[in-house]
C-alpha cells in the first residue's frame, strides 16, 4: 500500500476575498494538498466553481476541487462546460467530485424534483458519461480526476468501476426518517464498505477518501465519544464512535494515530474535513507523514 497520504479541506463559504486567501494560505501552510468546494444552496452560499477556481488564483501548487456536486442540478452540458473552462484556467489542477445529492430540502428549495435514490443514481452515472463525452472532444483540455462519493454498496460500486477517487463521506440516510436525517458511519460499517471498495475495483487502484465529520482536540477521547453518541441518538455506541474513522478524537498525537492507523486497516488514501475542521487537523498532518515516512 502506498505510503503517500493526500489531505483536503472544504472552503464552505469565505465571507471576503481576504477571508479566502488566509484560509488557503494556512492550509497551505499545515500541509494540505487541495482545498474543495461544496454545492450547497442558500443565502451566503459560494457557487462551487468561482471558489474552486479563486483558490487556485492564490495557490500555485494546490489542486482545487468539487467536493461533491448534487448531479441533479447540473444540465451535463452546461456542467461540461464548467469543467473544460476550469481546467483550463487552472492549468489542469481541477478534480471534479460529483454525487447523487441528499439534502432534499435544497432542491425543493430551488424548485428542482426530488427523486428516489435509484433515478438520483441513475442520472449521475449519465451525467458522468455526457462529461466525459463532451470533454473528450474538448481540444487541449483533458477529463480531470473523476471523484465519486457516497455511503451505499450500489453508489461504492458505481465509483469503483469509474472513478478516479472513491469518496466515502461517513454518514448515511437514517432508515424511516425525512430525507437529511444522517447519522455517522461506524467503524464495522466502514470495514464492509471497505471490503466492497477492493471487490469492485480489482485490478484498478483509484484513490479512497475519507470525508471527516467532526475532528474534536481533547485529552478525553472517550467522554467526546460519549458527547457524539448522546447527539447521534442511539444510532451511534460509544464504541462505535470511538472506532470510527469519521471522527478524529483526542490529542494531536491521538488524531495522527488514528489517521494512520484507519490508511492502514480500511485502505484510505486521503482525508478530507470541513472548513471549521482545517485548523485542529491541520497540526497532525506533519505527525501522520512522519509516522509513515
Amino acid at each position: 500500500m502506498s505510503k503517500e497520504l493526500k489531505f483536503g479541506f472544504t472552503l464552505a463559504s469565505p465571507g471576503s476575498k481576504q477571508d479566502l486567501v488566509d484560509t488557503v494560505r494556512a492550509a497551505e501552510g499545515y500541509g494540505y494538498d487541495i482545498a474543495v468546494t461544496v454545492d450547497h444552496l442558500g443565502a451566503g452560499r459560494t457557487s462551487p466553481f468561482q471558489g474552486a477556481l479563486a483558490a487556485a488564483m492564490v495557490s500555485d501548487t494546490m489542486r482545487v476541487g468539487t467536493f461533491v456536486l448534487n448531479s441533479g442540478y447540473w444540465n451535463p452540458t452546461m456542467l461540461a462546460r464548467e469543467v473544460a473552462t476550469i481546467q483550463r484556467l487552472t492549468g489542469g489542477r481541477f478534480e471534479l467530485g460529483m454525487g447523487t445529492g441528499i439534502i432534499k430540502a435544497m432542491y425543493d428549495a430551488a424548485g428542482i424534483p426530488w427523486q428516489p435514490y435509484r433515478k438520483r443514481l441513475a442520472w449521475l452515472e449519465s451525467s458522468v458519461a455526457k462529461v466525459r463525452e463532451l470533454i473528450a472532444a474538448e481540444s487541449g483540455v483533458d477529463m480531470p480526476p473523476l471523484m465519486l462519493g457516497g455511503a451505499s454498496t450500489r453508489t461504492v460500486k458505481l465509483a469503483a468501476e469509474n472513478a478516479d477517487i472513491v469518496s466515502i463521506a461517513g454518514i448515511v440516510q437514517i432508515p424511516g426518517q425525512p430525507p437529511g436525517a444522517l447519522r455517522v458511519l461506524s467503524g464495522d460499517e466502514t470495514r464492509k464498505l471497505a471490503a466492497e471498495f477492493r471487490e469492485f475495483a480489482g485490478a484498478r487502484t483509484p484513490e479512497f477518501n475519507a470525508f471527516v465529520q467532526d475532528v474534536v482536540i481533547t485529552d478525553d477521547r472517550r467522554g467526546a465519544a460519549e458527547a457524539i453518541a448522546a447527539e447521534q441518538g442511539g444510532m451511534l455506541s460509544v464504541e462505535g464512535a470511538l472506532d470510527s474513522p469519521f471522527l478524529l478524537l483526542g490529542t494531536e498525537e491521538e488524531i495522527a494515530d488514528q489517521v494512520v492507523r484507519a490508511h492502514e486497516e480500511y485502505g484510505f488514501t486521503s482525508f478530507y474535513v470541513q472548513r471549521p475542521w482545517m485548523e485542529k487537523l491541520g497540526p497532525a498532518i506533519k505527525r501522520v507523514r512522519a509516522q509513515l515516512g
